[in-house]
């Protein structure tokens, strides 16, 4: 609470510090300097003077500024500032005629010289008229750069309430994907081996608790996720047949760090989907590792196109497109991936390349 008060208070000590410095070096040591001893009806006008400036500075800071300028009155904010310095120059003339402040200057820079009146000295007045612009600049500036700020920070807190909306949109896409097609799977165990179909319910379950728990966050722990795709994989393999060849490469312990949940899942998943058949040999290559905040994955399997009757012929393929979308969100500038379609050995491999630092 002390430090935050303290925060507050900061802006309001630089506008006290601001204007004590500004009004010692203009108003107070500038004239002290010349070394003249000054009547005090010229202190009284620098304390005038002074005090004018500060009521311009706020008045056009917080009633110019936003109401006038910042909706585009360009024209106004100009011919009322000039039409201000005017008559502000012309308040300290008619002080300065009726305190007869010439003659008693006169006096006190040459008090062995008679006096004689002379005509004003403009000079002086042009100087005020620059320092009123001064304040007026100065004021229009803080201003503009807080707006700036202001407005920079509205932009950046909408982008990011757009990017968790598209991104709590996308994850609520791929989990019903993930789990269209693993029951799909546990369905066709059921009528090959009913024991088999059991295990993976638990292994199901299991992951449930991962994608309830997990995927509510934007992050969770590598090792999670790691233990994740492995049952994954696991599942997987209970409805494998002999001429699918597996070589799974995954590290049992990593280096722990952060990742966003489930974003690996939808190119292992692939490699499933797209990589089996029960009439021809088949081969699946997924391999995974991290080194230092690199994190690389290597998927590769054999081509070849579902059935169109089942559920995952059909399937759209939104689990790539919307990973592809969640990777460009949550990693921008720190991925690689890569697609390799066509080749003699008609395969698909993907490459992906994650900083997660």
């Amino acid at each position: 609470m002390q430090e935050n008060a303290i925060k507050k208070n900061i802006p309001l000590l630089i506008h006290i510090l601001g204007w004590a410095l500004f009004g010692c070096v203009i108003f107070v040591l500038s004239p002290l300097s010349a070394g003249v001893e000054r009547p005090n009806v010229f202190w009284l006008k620098q304390g005038i003077n002074f005090s004018l400036l500060i009521g311009i500075f706020y008045f056009n800071f917080l009633y110019l500024i936003p109401r006038i300028l910042f909706n585009n009155k360009i024209s106004l904010f100009l011919i009322v500032n000039f039409v201000a310095g005017l008559a502000y120059v012309g308040l300290l003339i008619v002080y300065d005629d009726w305190t007869n402040m010439q003659e008693l200057m006169h006096k006190a820079f040459r008090p062995d010289v008679p006096y004689t009146p002379r005509p004003r000295n403009f000079y002086w007045d042009i100087s005020q008229l620059l320092i009123f612009f001064m304040a007026v600049g100065i004021s229009t500036s803080i201003a503009a750069v807080q707006k700036w700020q202001s407005d920079e920070q509205f932009r950046l807190k909408l982008m990011e309430e757009k990017v968790n909306s598209e991104l709590t949109y996308l994850k609520a896409q791929i989990n019903p994907h993930f789990f269209f097609n693993t029951l799909n799977n546990i369905y066709a165990l059921t009528n090959i081996d009913v024991e088999k179909a059991k295990t993976a319910l638990l292994k199901l379950s299991r992951m449930m608790r991962y994608v309830l728990y997990e995927t509510e966050k934007n992050h969770t722990l590598l090792s999670k996720e790691l233990d994740f795709l492995k049952d994954f994989i696991e599942l997987m393999k209970l409805r494998l047949s002999p001429r699918v060849k597996l070589n799974i490469e995954i590290p049992e312990k990593v280096e722990e760090a952060e990742i966003a949940p489930m974003l690996l899942l939808p190119f292992i998943e692939n490699c499933f989907k797209h990589g089996i058949s029960s009439q021809k040999e088949s081969e699946i290559v997924i391999t995974l590792i991290k080194q230092g905040n690199k994190l690389t994955l290597e998927t590769q399997n054999t081509i070849f196109n579902s059935s169109e009757n089942t559920p995952e012929g059909k399937s759209s393929g939104i689990g790539l497109v919307n990973t592809m979308r969640r990777l460009e969100l949550l990693y921008p500038n720190k991925f690689q991936l890569t697609f390799d379609r066509e080749n003699p050995e008609n395969q698909y491999r993907v490459y992906l390349n994650i900083d997660l630092k």
